[in-house]
């Protein structure tokens, strides 16, 4: 009885001291962010993945009060900064910024050191991007039926700059081969910075990243085709590729992730944020200039997309029949 009557006032005084306790323990995001936030872009410089994440930085530093400082980490499509997260304390000061390709195509395509859909936490799909079919203002050719013409009648002799193997880009240009049925070497570079200068100057004569817009607009590529939901306002004349090819229709987004095990509170802080900055009446013109649009969303929204894109993908790189030499 007096075991009985002693585990009774144990169970009592837990029960007691469990909401206390709860109501006692502190939120992480209540003092987040409380130092500077690392951002890792897991591209180098001037690519796209780098120009969606450097204005959200410099607001995100402004509204809550430390640096958010963004760190290129490139190489192997995008996998060494995706492992660099992954090994990076779960703690809310360590994000990675990265285009879909890395998270939903190059699993499908290498052996990686993580798994995209178990090993990091979804914070927001923030930017979608727009993949202009541009090519060089060499080509003698000024709409899609005049390149796919020109291509045949030169098989292997165009070359298409992309940022990795795997890419968008890489996709785009396996998809538009296979469907018009012309031979073009593709190119992988590290990254779309680099492609872009080398179809810049000529080396490669074609390009699809977003990055080629501000180039576009100033008559140093010439723009065939977009990649997108409708035709560009500034280029209204240009159309869909679907409107080519209407099997050729998929989207390329940029998002945000944590290390798994960050707190929720923190990832949905970080959220909200990019949500309220990607409402800021400045960022759409601005982005716009890089052919991306923000495009904000919940970790929720961002965790479906990537189960749903990871299967798609998954299915056109075996149509396809990518793989990595």
């Amino acid at each position: 009885m007096r075991i009985a009557h002693g585990l009774r006032i144990l169970m009592l005084a837990l029960g007691l001291a469990g909401p206390a306790a709860m109501a006692q323990s502190p939120d992480p995001a209540a003092s987040w962010p409380n130092k500077p936030v690392k951002l890792i872009v897991n591209f180098g410089p001037g690519g796209s993945a780098d120009n969606s994440a450097r204005p959200y930085a410099e607001r995100l530093s402004r509204a809550l009060g430390q640096q958010f400082v963004i760190e290129n980490k490139g190489g192997a499509s995008g996998a060494l900064g995706l492992e660099a997260t992954m090994k990076s304390a779960p703690d809310g000061y360590t994000f990675v910024v990265t285009p879909a390709l890395s998270m939903v195509i190059m699993p499908h395509l290498r052996k990686t050191p993580f798994d995209t859909l178990k090993d990091f936490m979804p914070v927001s799909a923030f930017t979608d991007g727009t993949l202009l079919f541009a090519v060089h203002p060499s080509l003698p050719v000024s709409n899609m039926k005049e390149f796919v013409a020109y291509a045949k009648q030169n098989p292997g002799k165009l070359s298409w700059g992309t940022a990795g193997f795997g890419s968008h880009g890489h996709m785009l240009c396996e998809i538009v081969k296979l469907t018009a049925g012309i031979d073009i070497l593709h190119v992988p570079y590290r990254g779309g910075g680099e492609s872009l200068a080398d179809f810049l100057a000529g080396v490669v004569q074609i390009h699809a990243d977003p990055n080629t817009m501000p180039h576009v607009t100033a008559g140093k590529g010439r723009l065939l085709a977009v990649l997108d939901r409708a035709r560009l306002p500034a280029f209204p004349d240009v159309p869909v590729l679907k409107e080519v090819y209407p099997e050729i229709d998929f989207l390329a987004w940029f998002g945000m992730f944590a290390p798994a095990g960050t707190p929720q509170s923190i990832v949905n802080k970080m959220s909200a944020e990019l949500a309220k900055i990607s409402r800021d009446p400045e960022m759409k013109p601005y982005l716009a200039k890089f052919a991306l649009a923000p495009n904000p969303g919940t970790p929720e929204e961002l965790a479906k997309t990537m189960k749903e894109d990871f299967e798609r993908y998954g299915k056109l790189v075996k149509q396809l029949n990518m793989r990595m030499d």
